[in-house]
Formats: C-alpha cells, sequence, structure tokens
C-alpha cells in the first residue's frame, strides 16, 4: 500500500526561516564582542603571567635562600675519662654536620661510624680540621682511649667538630634556618605535611579547583576554611605581600600553575620545606623544618619519629597559637588530627596512630633566649663587618668558628634567669609602700620602677677566648648590648689599687707593701685639683688600722683611698691603664671605681691576676673560613705582660679570701666549694668578678637609666656568678679547677698577730 507523506512547507506565510544567518547583524556584534572580550581576557592572562614570571625569575635568581654567614661554637676536646657515651657524640657529630657512614646522603663536613666499644669519626674535605679521623673507646659512660685511625697510634686528646650556633642573619632579619634537601626529609614527615594541608599535592597543577569551590560554598554559609595547596602557599609566602585581597589569590593561584610549570613537585616541596615559618623561639623566628627539629626536639631533622613529624606539620596552621610550650593541649589535639589525617590517606595504620597519640610532646627543654647568645652574634658582626662587605656575610656562606661554648652559655643563661628573678624581688621590695586601706586595713603597693639589667662574661683566662656572654636580660625588649656599655667599676677595680702596693716589693719604691702592712682606715679628706674629696665606708664602719689583706677583703673605701694615696695616684692609673681600663685617671675617686668601664673590659683586665700577670685581650673569633672550609683569616688573642707572676699570685691569694671570710662569703654559703678568688663591687651599679684556675666570669647587675641601683654586689652579682659557676664546674670541660698554687719566689710567713 503506497504511503504519501507531506513534508511542511516552510516558506508558507507566517512562518520565518529559522536557520542561522552569519549576515544578521546582531550574530556579528555577538561574535565581534565575544571575539574583542576573548582577546582582550587573553592579553590580560598574558599581561599576568609575564608579569609573575618575571617576579619568579627575580626572587629565584641565584640562592633561592640567603646563604648567610654561619657561626659556629669552638669544638669540644675529648681526653681519656672524659665523660661521653657513643650516642652522646653521634649526637655532637650529627649537630656539626656529620653523616654515618653509609648513608645516602653523605657528608663533606665529615662522617662516624658506631663500632663495639666507641665511635670512629672521620673528618670529610670541608671539616674544620680536615685531619685524619680517630677511634675513640668507650667505656662504661667515659672515654677509655683515643687512637689515631692513621697510624693506629694512641693519642692523648681530640677535638670534636665544632657545633652549629646560629647564622648572621641576612638583611638584619633575626630568623633561623637551616637549609634541607627533599631528601633530607623523612618519609613521614612528607606524609604528615600532605594528610593536613594539601592531600592532592601529587595530583593536582599548582591549584585544587574542587577544593577552592568547595571552600567557596563554605564561606557563604559563614564556615571559613582555606584552600590553598602546597605550591600556592609557597607562593604567597615567597612572592606576595601578607594582605588578604582576591587579587592576591588569584596572583597565588597564577604564580603556583607557573611554579608547577618550571619546577619538580619534590623541588617545590623542598622550597616549601624550608620556607615555612613554625613558630618563634625568644627573637627569632623559626622557618623551615630543618631548624624546627633542632628548636622544639634538639635533633636533625633526618631522625625526627612518627609523633615529632605529625606536631611540625601540625604547627603549620598557626605556630604560635599552637606553639607546644605555650599551649600543649591544642598542639596536642592539632598533632593527633594530623595523625588521623595519616590514616586517611594510608599512610600509616591505625595502631600506628593510636601509638603516636599516646606519646607525650617530648619536647627538648626550652632555652632561654640568652642560650642563642644573641648578643654574641652582633659582636661577631660588628667584628666582621670592618672586614667584609654586607654581600659577603649574607650570601658567601662564610663559616665563623668563633670561642664560644654552647653549654657554658646555656648555664650562663640559666644562671641569669635565676639570678634575675631575685633582683626583681629585691627591688620589689625596695619599692613596696605599706598603707592603710579604707577599712583601716595595712596594704602592701609596690611603685612602678624600672627593671634591672645584666651582663656575663666568661672567658679562659690563659687564651683570653670569651665562653660565654650575656648581653642583657631579654634581647626581644632590648637589644642594648650590657656587655661592651661603660659603666663605673666601682670596687671591683681596688685590687689595681691594691697591686700597685704589692709591686713595691719590686719597683724600688719605699715603703715596700705585703699583705701583712698596715693601712689607715679612719675618715679623712682628700684635696685634689682643686676638689675636696671625702670618701665613707659601706655603712659607716671604720676600723682605725687594718691590714691590707682585710682592707681588701672587706672592701674598706678609706683604706683604699689612703693607699692609693701613699703609692700614688699615677700609678695605679697606669697599672689599671696596662690591663685594659683606658678611662682611668690619677685621681682619689680612681680607688674606687669612679671611672667607666665595660663588662668585657674588666673581664680583659682581670687576666692580669688569673694569667700570671699577663693580660690577654678577650677574643671572639677564632677563625673565618669559605663555605668549603678554607682559611681566609685566623685569629689569636693579644697578650701583655702588665704584672710579675709573684705579684699577681699575691693578689689572687688576697682575692680568695674575698670568697672565703669576706664580702663575697655568701658565693660559699650559696654551695660553690671549688677554690676561686674574687671581688665585689658596688657603686650606682652592682658587680662581681671573679675567677678559678681555668675560668674567668664578671657579672655586672644596674639601671639603664644611671640611678642608683642601691643594692649591694654581694647580694646581687655574687649570686649569678655563684649559679654560674656551679654548673660551670659539673661541665666536663671545666670540671678541672686546681687550686692556686705559689710561684716560684713567692714566701709564705706565718705571723702572730
Amino acid at each position: 500500500m503506497a504511503i504519501k507523506v507531506k513534508i511542511p512547507n516552510s516558506k508558507k506565510k507566517g512562518v520565518k526561516n529559522s536557520r542561522f544567518r552569519w549576515n544578521d547583524p546582531l550574530v556579528r556584534a555577538g561574535l565581534a564582542a565575544f571575539l574583542l572580550l576573548s582577546i582582550a581576557m587573553f592579553s590580560v592572562l598574558v599581561y599576568f603571567y609575564v608579569h609573575y614570571q618575571k617576579i619568579i625569575d627575580q626572587r629565584m635568581a641565584g640562592p633561592v635562600f640567603a646563604n648567610s654567614s654561619k657561626i659556629y661554637g669552638t669544638p669540644h676536646v675529648l681526653s681519656v675519662g672524659y665523660p661521653a657515651t657513643r650516642e652522646a657524640i653521634a649526637g655532637s657529630l650529627r649537630k656539626a654536620g656529620y653523616a654515618e657512614a653509609g648513608e645516602k646522603n653523605d657528608s663533606r663536613i665529615g662522617t662516624y661510624k658506631l663500632v663495639s666499644h666507641g665511635i670512629e669519626v672521620m673528618p670529610g674535605a670541608e671539616s674544620f680540621h680536615n685531619a685524619d679521623g680517630a677511634l675513640i673507646k668507650i667505656e662504661g659512660k667515659a672515654v677509655n682511649g683515643i687512637t689515631a685511625l692513621g697510624n693506629g697510634q694512641a693519642i692523648s686528646a681530640y677535638e670534636l667538630e665544632p657545633t652549629l650556633v646560629t647564622g648572621l642573619f641576612a638583611n638584619q632579619q633575626r630568623s633561623k634556618r637551616r637549609l634541607v634537601t627533599y631528601d633530607d626529609l623523612p618519609k613521614h614527615l612528607v606524609d604528615a605535611v600532605l594528610a593536613i594541608e594539601d592531600r592532592r599535592y601529587f595530583q593536582h597543577s599548582g591549584v585544587n579547583y574542587f577544593s577552592l569551590i568547595s571552600a567557596a560554598i563554605d564561606d557563604l554559609r559563614g564556615q571559613r576554611r582555606g584552600a590553598s595547596t602546597l605550591t600556592m602557599q609557597l607562593s604567597r609566602g615567597f612572592f606576595l605581600s601578607p594582605e588578604k585581597k582576591v587579587t592576591r589569590k588569584l596572583a597565588e593561584m597564577m604564580i603556583a600553575i607557573e611554579l608547577e610549570q618550571r619546577y619538580s613537585k619534590k623541588q617545590i616541596f623542598e622550597f616549601y620545606a624550608n620556607q615555612i615559618n613554625l613558630g618563634q623561639h625568644g627573637s627569632f623566628s623559626i622557618d623551615g623544618f630543618g631548624e624546627a627539629a633542632q628548636a622544639y626536639f634538639g635533633k636533625d631533622v633526618k631522625e625526627i619519629s612518627l609523633p615529632e613529624a605529625a606536631l611540625l606539620a601540625a604547627l603549620i596552621q598557626r605556630p604560635n597559637y599552637l606553639s607546644p610550650y605555650k599551649h600543649p593541649e591544642r598542639a596536642l589535639a592539632r598533632r593527633n588530627l594530623v595523625l588521623d589525617g595519616m590514616v586517611d590517606i594510608g599512610a600509616i595504620s591505625k595502631e600506628e596512630a593510636e601509638s603516636g597519640k599516646a606519646t607525650g610532646l617530648k619536647l627538648s627543654t626550652p632555652n632561654v633566649e640568652a642560650s642563642d647568645a644573641p648578643y654574641f652574634v652582633d659582636l661577631i658582626k660588628d667584628q666582621l663587618q670592618g672586614q667584609y662587605s654586607e654581600e659577603q656575610l649574607n650570601e658567601d656562606g662564610l663559616r665563623i668558628y668563633t670561642t664560644l661554648d654552647s653549654e657554658l652559655q646555656t648555664a650562663a643563661a640559666e644562671a641569669v634567669a635565676i639570678g634575675m628573678k631575685k633582683v626583681d624581688e629585691l627591688l620589689d621590695k625596695q619599692h613596696t609602700k605599706r598603707v592603710k586601706n579604707a577599712a583601716g586595713k595595712v596594704e602592701a603597693h609596690v611603685a612602678e620602677h624600672q627593671m634591672a639589667q645584666v651582663a656575663l662574661i666568661a672567658l679562659d683566662p690563659e687564651t683570653g677566648e670569651v665562653r660565654a656572654l650575656v648581653g642583657g636580660r631579654n634581647y626581644g625588649f632590648s637589644q642594648l648590648n650590657h656587655a661592651v656599655a661603660k659603666r663605673p667599676t666601682g670596687s671591683i677595680f681596688k685590687p689595681f689599687v691594691y697591686a700597685a702596693a704589692v709591686n713595691t716589693a719590686l719597683s724600688g719604691q719605699q715603703p715596700v707593701l705585703t699583705q701583712a702592712s698596715l693601712v689607715d682606715n679612719t675618715p679623712a679628706t682628700y684635696t685634689f685639683e682643686d676638689q675636696v674629696y671625702e670618701p665613707h665606708n659601706y655603712e659607716n664602719k671604720y676600723n682605725e688600722i687594718v691590714t691590707i689583706r682585710f682592707a681588701l677583703a672587706h672592701s674598706l673605701n678609706n683604706a683604699a683611698v689612703k693607699l692609693a694615696e701613699q703609692v700614688g695616684y699615677d700609678t695605679v692609673a697606669t697599672l689599671a691603664q696596662d690591663a685594659g681600663i683606658k678611662n682611668v685617671r690619677g685621681t682619689p675617686a680612681a680607688a674606687l671605681g669612679s671611672y667607666d668601664a665595660t663588662p668585657l673590659e674588666m673581664a680583659g683586665a682581670y687576666t692580669v691576676f688569673a694569667n700570671q700577670g699577663v693580660r690577654v685581650t678577650p677574643q671572639l673569633i677564632k677563625s673565618v673560613r669559605t663555605a668549603q672550609s678554607e682559611v681566609i683569616s685566623d685569629f689569636k688573642a693579644e697578650k701583655k705582660p702588665v704584672l710579675d707572676p709573684r705579684v699577681a699570685f699575691v693578689m689572687t691569694n688576697m682575692l680568695e679570701a674575698v670568697i672565703d671570710t669576706g664580702t663575697a662569703v655568701g658565693v660559699r654559703a650559696r654551695g660553690f666549694t671549688a677554690p676561686a678568688a674574687g671581688k665585689t663591687g658596688t657603686s650606682h651599679d652592682a658587680w662581681f668578678a671573679g675567677y678559678t684556675s681555668n675560668l674567668l666570669c664578671i657579672v655586672w647587675v644596674g639601671l639603664d637609666d644611671y640611678s642608683d641601683l642601691k643594692l649591694e654586689g654581694a647580694h646581687t652579682a655574687a649570686p649569678i656568678w655563684s649559679e654560674f659557676m656551679k654548673r660551670a664546674v659539673a661541665l666536663p670541660a671545666f670540671r678541672g679547677v686546681k687550686p692556686f698554687t705559689p710561684v716560684q719566689g713567692v714566701v709564705e710567713v706565718a705571723l702572730d698577730k
């Protein structure tokens, strides 16, 4: 059967032609607008692509991170009997940059190998020593013997590699960073960061668009959350200002895409690992995982455990808010969240996560900021800036080997912290007033007053090498370095008066004076250059006639001025100037320390007594070398004979009496029992200068506006000295304190009073 089909005629009246017409004016206008808009958008994209490409090129030209000079401390010297374990020596070597033999990335500084009953140390091409290695034998917890690896001969002592103290802080930024490579990072640290910050890091091309859309929806609901990938975080931290704008987010995305095109995922993660801020340590910013591992756990980043890695990853979000020292509960909660996230991405098992959660924070002891030696570092920088350009110091990666002993610096920091709390209590008591309230009850009110400041310098009296230096109680609060601030020296100057007196035995001056010589201690008036000077003893206590030994031990002012007059004011001033106290003039006031000197200068001056009459200039730097450990400059302390060794010993013997029976007898009461000599000082400020056979220490306490502290050195500076020296003699390097023995030519005679 035939079927007839009728096709509608589109040309029928009333039906418009629906075919697309290119010559339609509206179509043409729309196409033109679309084309112009596309060209404009493309031009904008090209402009910003080129713009951010230039920013990336400029930022990434040369070293990505400033290769600022690094400051190293003095090496520890091992000898037979030195208390140590294989693990402790290995830890010290790791901090110095050594690697364990056979590790994937051997260190050019050196390697070590744990062997039965000991450890083999093998310095590399970039070692400070660059010498033959040694086998250090350990028995129990002490060094039992040392053998040179080269020839197998026994050696008496061996220096370990100097450890890194800090960097020189490029461009005045007080940040601490230890650069690491991607291969340095343990896998569980990388996994921890990805689990909490960017789970699709190895899949996306710089921007996670799904996460961005989800975050935008949450923002509209009032639930703000981040959506930046690691690459975008790097873009923000490396190339952009911190201000929060929509345009900045677009810039982050653009830079992130470009970075992903130019660098591998591992390279980008390495940049991120070195750039990320992970908190604050005193006035220092902790940047990068390398520094954070040391700051929080005292470990090389390669050695951190799973819970420790999770904590570092946790801190990325808000490092100061989550500080494990200040807010341990917050830090633990965030760390545990990271561990759960690692389970979610399959990086660890649920059992491993639960074990990690059961582990405490186990942080290293938070050092007092002074243990980082910021004032010492400033002095190093000041000294070097006269010889090297800023570019050399900040970009050439110089190695600066200093005299600083890290353990002793920590002891100094702890002693200052303890001692200054007591000083604060004394000042509060001094400024406390008792008043009656409306109810008739007596209340104590502490008036507002200045906080006292402090300086401590400890050096080797034989070499002049500064082992510890504290220039103030808080570097973040005040960068004024009180160790080099000039202050009236007070009674710690008096030993130079007595030294001039004892020196009459050699100078031919009459009468010849000894410890047993008598001196008048009664009140007197002195006229000098038309000025009248009337010294007073502390609390106006006077003994009419006393021995020189008694006068020094009890710091009698009238006796000191009378003695200075007898031997000659100029004689005293000349001796003090030779010892390095340059501002002294020959006047009656000089005998009581009225002229200024810095604590560092006084430390150098006291080496005259502690070093058999030879003044040694305080030394901070031992050597400056290239990044490859090639020597640029070596430094030696200046030495100058000032006193005969016999006079120096007699003075030491007299200064022992100050501690044993005189104004500083509180040192013994505080538990410091080693043989020592010293002198208290009280003017407007408080001082204590003292030394043992192997360590000299000066402590100063005072107020920044030069007003009178109204506290004695025996109650302020001496307690800090005692706290420090007790810690010092407990350290292996300083425990060998010996009694002061007479030098040849000194005769000891017993006298009947």
